[in-house]
């Protein structure tokens, strides 16, 4: 099965990865999809014709989940590292073995959130890490509900956001620059709330506070008596439990052959993983237009609905049955929008109809 879309595009499946997670797509096309296991893998070609996918490296630690090049480098995000092996355009097979450069989850339990997002931006690469558990007082170590920020080398590693519960959609507006993180709530709180968020952390000075697991949404304590005032408020919400875990800018001027669109350039589109519990939240992709890194719609705080529309759905029937789950999305150079899904293991390619 393929999503069901906006008049005006299509669909195509065009591998499966088992268990695929975060992805990233080279200058030249190539799809590099993250895992829940140890292999990234690599589909060659996937804006044209693509190759059977192929295992690029294995990693001595798990989850692969998350992926984004750098100058020279393909970065890889893991349960307790972050990762990097050498990379030039055209690569299909590591050339090195993978170099650990960074430390996260010192503790080495694993329980809730072990997927590691990475993104570079201006020179830094950036890691997400989730918080040990729902709502951890106190976490089990430092690097727990943080995104990092780190030397392209792994050094001076330090903490670009705090109190920040699994800021697993993490992305670059490459229209700006902006590193913004898509984050999954707390759950066991008031029916419907707190509303996931979106926000584009690098704007912030210092180091942003995003107020888990005390504060929600615009200033809201868990219970009376806690002080609320310097929680950083995220400029897109959406509603509780739907569980981001992928986003990617359009490009502002899209010049390739399947550009979409003027509605979508410069927007963002991030997956929605949906609920794992009642109200049973739907898979889908959706998207928010932007002007820049401002959503063309503020905040309503009555409304977490009111700042996006669904670009892509039909993922789930109407008993709750799920035939794809979606993870990591990413633009391809010529302007191809893919779409990876752990539940089959399906890597969708959307475009234009021509």
């Amino acid at each position: 099965m393929t999503p069901t879309l906006p008049t005006g595009f299509t669909a195509v499946t065009i591998a499966h990865v088992a268990r695929a997670r975060e992805i990233a797509v080279a200058p030249n096309g190539d799809l590099f999809v993250g895992t829940s296991g140890r292999a990234v893998y690599v589909i060659p070609h996937a804006e044209g014709a693509p190759g059977q996918p192929r295992i690029f490296i294995r990693l001595p630690d798990q989850p692969a989940a998350g992926v984004a090049f750098g100058p020279g480098y393909l970065y890889i995000g893991a349960q307790f590292g972050v990762y990097r092996v050498p990379y030039h355009l055209g690569d299909v097979s590591a050339s090195q073995a993978p170099q650990k450069i960074a430390a996260l989850r010192p503790s080495g339990i694993a329980r809730d959130h072990t997927t590691t997002s990475v993104a570079f931006a201006g020179g830094h690469l950036y890691a997400s890490v989730g918080s040990s558990c729902n709502n951890c007082v106190p976490e089990l170590d430092a690097t727990r509900a943080t995104i990092q920020e780190m030397n392209p080398d792994g050094s001076g590693m330090h903490p670009r956001a705090v109190h920040i519960r699994n800021a697993i959609a993490l992305a670059v507006n490459e229209n700006t620059g902006t590193l913004w993180a898509g984050v999954a709530g707390q759950d066991e709180l008031a029916p419907g709330h707190p509303y996931e968020v979106f926000d584009p952390v690098s704007l912030h000075p210092g180091t942003p506070d995003y107020g888990w697991p005390y504060c929600n949404e615009d200033h809201v304590p868990v219970r009376s008596g806690i002080d609320c005032s310097n929680q950083t408020v995220a400029r897109v919400v959406f509603p509780a439990y739907v569980t981001p875990i992928g986003a990617a800018f359009y490009p502002a001027r899209p010049q390739g052959r399947y550009a979409f669109p003027q509605t979508y350039w410069g927007g963002a589109f991030v997956t929605f993983h949906g609920s794992w519990h009642e109200p049973l939240r739907p898979p889908r992709v959706v998207f928010v237009p932007m002007k820049g890194d401002r959503p063309l719609k503020p905040v309503d705080w009555q409304n977490p609905g009111a700042q996006w529309s669904e670009f892509a759905g039909g993922f789930q029937d109407e008993t709750g049955h799920r035939f794809a789950r979606p993870t990591g999305i990413a633009v391809g150079p010529q302007g191809d929008l893919f779409v990876a899904d752990d539940e089959s293991g399906s890597i969708f390619r959307i475009r234009p109809v021509r």
